[in-house]
């Protein structure tokens, strides 16, 4: 591993060890001149090829022929900002380190400074980091409307970082976190570094969307139904460690009982409904277009339901509003009768209470008709066992 170039007294050593750190000593004539050599190792675990939120450990050694120095290490990230790593372990021989939880945006080269005041050392080490994982939010939330389109997506930055090596993925599905979990697809790189997807369950009804050039995970819902609310979570998984990244789709409907034009004097109940719990921070919100105050009306604390009875028609329209931002708006159009349609309404109700004056009346003339029947034949019924206690009397005469 050493060649001698002769021409300008050098000694080049490749791929350098631990073991070779000591003195080197070359003599020509009379002449004789000594250098120490001291070697550093650095050393990262999983060959620095991390998933997100893993926690990277770092070992750097030192071999001199010397009494090993005490030494300063200063950690720099990939935006050369200093890192305060958690020391664990450490001898004059050995320092192991320890990293806090990685980010996707904390790939690229990493700088380890080493120092001595005896002897002076003033040393930079370079190594590179690479994270793998989602750069959306480790908690996402999506609302949408019943009905509706939704794209549900996780952004790999396995482009960004040029991750060739193989690793594989799934999407799941399920209701409530008790629920079970339902596989929709599953996910592997190809050697280019490419996302293949197979769509997995035949009983959901969604999309895969064509394949772009970007390392994104999507799963369309062409028609949301109320029950595809839940959690969608993709998850990575390389050389047995797993990550993932969740999405919480909530689906909101209006509806409205009665159903159908608001008669003049009548009453509507609209309710709005989520299909699951919110975040202490949202609320859902009836209110009239062009209305007064007296037709806002909000939710309380974690209600997924509100109802409103209204009198009066118009645009109404529910908002779930979470940190003073409207995520998602529903209208409801009530119509108000037509006139015609009131005077039937009228109408109808005249005759019907007419109707129902008639059938009681008829029902009273019929029960004064029936008692003076029964009361006929009763009276019949004594006439004759009065007759016939007579005509007793007569024979015993």
């Amino acid at each position: 591993r050493a060649d001698i170039k002769m021409d300008y007294k050098q000694l080049m050593v490749r791929n350098l060890k631990l073991s070779d750190a000591g003195i080197y000593t070359c003599k020509y004539n009379s002449h004789k001149v000594s250098t120490s050599l001291h070697i550093f190792k650095l050393t990262i675990s999983s060959d620095g090829h991390f998933l997100q939120n893993e926690v990277p450990e770092l070992i750097l050694m030192q071999n001199s022929s010397s009494p090993l120095p005490d030494l300063s290490i200063t950690l720099f990230n990939s935006n050369n900002k200093r890192v305060a790593p958690e020391l664990p372990s450490k001898t004059r021989q050995k320092y192991i380190v320890n990293l806090k939880k990685l980010k996707t945006m904390d790939s690229g080269t990493w700088v380890c400074q080493v120092r001595s005041d005896s002897p002076l050392i003033n040393q930079n080490i370079s190594f590179d980091v690479k994270v793998l994982g989602f750069q959306n939010p480790d908690l996402e939330r999506k609302y949408a409307a019943v009905d509706s389109t939704v794209i549900l997506s996780w952004h790999l930055n396995s482009q960004q970082i040029k991750w060739k090596e193989g690793f594989t993925g799934q999407l799941n599905w399920k209701q409530q976190e008790s629920a079970n979990a339902h596989e929709l697809l599953d996910f592997n790189a190809t050697a280019q570094g490419q996302l293949h997807e197979t769509k997995k369950s035949s009983n959901f009804l969604f999309e895969i969307p064509e394949r772009n050039p970007e390392s994104i995970i999507e799963v369309k819902l062409p028609k949301v139904h109320f029950n595809h609310s839940g959690q969608y979570q993709c998850q990575l998984e390389y050389q047995g460690r797993h990550a993932q990244s969740k999405i919480e789709l909530v689906v909101m409907k209006v509806s409205a009982n009665p159903d159908g034009p608001l008669s003049r004097g009548a009453n509507m109940t609209l309710t709005c409904e989520v299909s699951g719990p919110l975040p202490p921070n949202a609320f859902l919100r009836w209110e009239r277009v062009n209305g007064t105050k007296t037709d806002v009306k909000n939710s309380k604390q974690h209600e997924v339901k509100l109802e409103v009875n209204i009198s009066a028609a118009g645009l109404w329209i529910c908002h779930l509003i979470e940190d003073k931002d409207r995520k998602i708006s529903l209208h409801y159009p009530v119509e108000e009768a037509p006139a015609w349609i009131n005077y039937v309404i009228i109408g109808a109700s005249i005759g019907g209470s007419l109707l129902v004056f008639a059938l009681g009346c008829l029902c009273i003339i019929s029960g004064i008709s029936w008692q003076r029947r029964r009361q006929r034949a009763k009276r019949m019924a004594q006439a004759r066992q009065h007759l016939l206690e007579n005509k007793t009397c007569q024979c015993q005469q």
